[in-house]
């Protein structure tokens, strides 16, 4: 792949040598950058994960049952937005897209370090501006749907300006790692030598910068409403409620391919090096990101379809829909091609990236019914939604970030984890999901809807079975935790390149230097070419 591959020196911790936090706080490596956005994103991931086990909990029964319905509503609330703007959204862009986007092209850090820093405290600017909103608990639920999110007496006003931090953070992420790709790539490093996660992370960088600044602009608007009383959304004021779910979905939309194409990428990277083939159609992968961020953000309207729009701008929504699913086909059959008559290893990272190709179908062919019209009407805001959304982001993007993590551990710690604990955990937490969220999807059909506290009788038994499956998931989640924990102390040292990849990251020492390489690298090949006769004179 390319020549100056470096070696680990005895006792040598790489970035992480130098210690204190003042070294951290006031880093402008991206490596530690992204370490931050790492414990700060599954911090939330933890958080969120313990209010829906608390959900969970109090829909074991159907009637008033551990804490009041207006509770449940405020859990709701938090849970979805720390899931979706705290750790979904800048889990895999903003923490692994730091730490790795300028090793996997050769370079020494991101185009402008600074403003990497300076992204990373408006994140954390805006993180500890939306958790202020405890002292007036939000209770709207994560889309923060007018009219009620205009005269309840939560505090929507601070949540807006938090998320509009947020949202910076988001943009001024996306530009950097833009200009970095453009202009800071290895020599040799052309469009069609640079790793597949590169393409996918190009791709998501774009729809942050475009997209994002329209959620800020909402939220802004939002607040204004509360404040002022302009009424934009007001219909006694000439305003419209419903241009604030346009605005919503037009970011929302968009912004489910800032979480699925990084994931996408890791997927990417992982199968090929776990099946030792080169990747099968590498340019249609690639341009399938693309036309993946062109396509969303003209499919917004699907998530509308009852809200009273014209039939003809249904059908064209729902064309829009179908039509999105052909590049994220192109991807699936690909990754199976690359796959076929491959000599795999079923270490971890494979699993998981297994895991996200079974679940992420699942969720794309339940996903046909809520872009036809027909059945969307029967399904729409019902426990089937429930479903198809978390198979689609946790059965896809949070799985992805799993074999991300185990993937690319022993290169950003310098350690190796514990194998036998890492397939315990995937056991239990594939098999937790399934049984929590595909009982959703009968649920749905069956006519339950989403967001209430309280339901029928008949519905107990799958909610029951539901709720039990989310304990083996948690229980998977925490030893797959705990695992990493041990491994960062006690863990074997971890070579160079223990999964023998091609790629540039591999081609340095584990934990990588501050510097990345000692010098910069050539790039003579592209990265995926395994299984080939050179392959082994290329491993380190």
């Amino acid at each position: 792949m390319a020549d100056h591959a470096t070696s680990s020196l005895p006792g040598d911790r790489g970035y992480l040598s130098e210690q204190g936090w003042r070294s951290w706080a006031l880093t402008m490596d991206h490596k530690r950058i992204g370490v931050m956005y790492i414990w700060t994103t599954l911090g939330f991931f933890v958080v969120a994960g313990i209010l829906a086990l608390l959900l969970r909990l109090k829909l074991l029964v159907p009637g008033p049952a551990l804490f009041s319905d207006h509770t449940y509503n405020v859990l709701f609330t938090m849970h979805g937005a720390m899931i979706i703007f705290l750790f979904i959204i800048p889990a895999i862009p903003s923490a692994l897209g730091n730490f790795f986007i300028p090793l996997l092209i050769g370079c020494r850090d991101v185009a402008f370090p600074r403003l990497n820093l300076f992204s990373y405290w408006i994140f954390v600017a805006g993180i500890l501006v939306t958790v202020g909103t405890l002292v007036a608990p939000m209770d709207t639920g994560w889309t923060f749907y007018t009219p009620y999110s205009t005269r309840t007496s939560a505090a929507v006003t601070s949540l807006s300006f938090g998320l509009f931090l947020i949202g910076m953070s988001s943009i001024l992420t996306g530009l950097n790692f833009i200009v970095t790709i453009h202009t800071m790539r290895a020599p040799g490093m052309s469009w069609y030598r640079m790793p597949l996660f590169i393409w996918a992370m190009y791709a998501t960088s774009v729809i942050q910068v475009l997209s994002t600044p329209v959620i800020g602009i909402t939220f802004l608007l939002l607040a204004a409403e509360r404040v002022f009383g302009i009424g934009i959304f007001d219909p006694a004021k000439g305003g419209d409620p419903l241009l604030f779910q346009h605005f919503f979905w037009f970011y929302s939309h968009p912004v489910v391919y800032v979480m699925i194409l990084p994931a996408m990428g890791i997927v990417s990277e992982v199968v090929p090096v776990f099946a030792r083939k080169p990747i099968f159609g590498y340019k249609a992968i690639a341009y399938s990101a693309l036309a993946i961020a062109f396509i969303g953000f003209l499919v917004w309207g699907h998530h509308m379809f009852v809200s009273g729009m014209s039939t003809i701008s249904g059908v064209i929504f729902s064309f829009l829909t179908f039509f999105v699913a052909v590049p994220t086909g192109i991807k699936i059959f690909n990754w199976i091609a690359t796959l076929y008559k491959g000599s795999i290893s079923f270490d971890s990272p494979m699993l998981y990236a297994l895991s996200f190709i079974f679940l992420f179908i699942i969720g794309g062919l339940t996903g046909l019914f809520l872009g036809s019209l027909a059945t969307d009407v029967h399904v729409h805001d019902t426990y089937f939604l429930v479903a198809h959304f978390h198979y689609t982001m946790m059965g896809g993007t949070v799985m992805g970030l799993f074999a991300g993590l185990h993937y690319w551990f022993p290169k950003m710690t310098g350690r190796m984890f514990n194998e036998t604990w890492a397939k315990n955990a995937w056991w239990l937490v594939v098999a937790g999901f399934n049984i929590t969220f595909f009982p959703m999807f009968i649920l749905g059909m069956q006519g339950m809807p989403r967001r209430y506290a309280e339901y029928p009788a008949k519905y107990q038994p799958l909610n029951v079975v539901a709720t039990v499956g989310s304990w083996f998931l948690a229980l998977g989640v925490i030893i797959m935790f705990a695992n990493f924990v041990r491994s960062l102390r006690n863990g074997e040292p971890a070579p160079d390149n223990p999964w023998r990849g091609l790629t540039l990251e591999w081609q340095t020492s584990s934990p990588p230097p501050e510097e990345n390489f000692h010098e910069i690298p050539t790039v003579t090949d592209w990265p995926y070419g395994y299984g080939n006769r050179n392959e082994a004179s290329r491993d380190h």
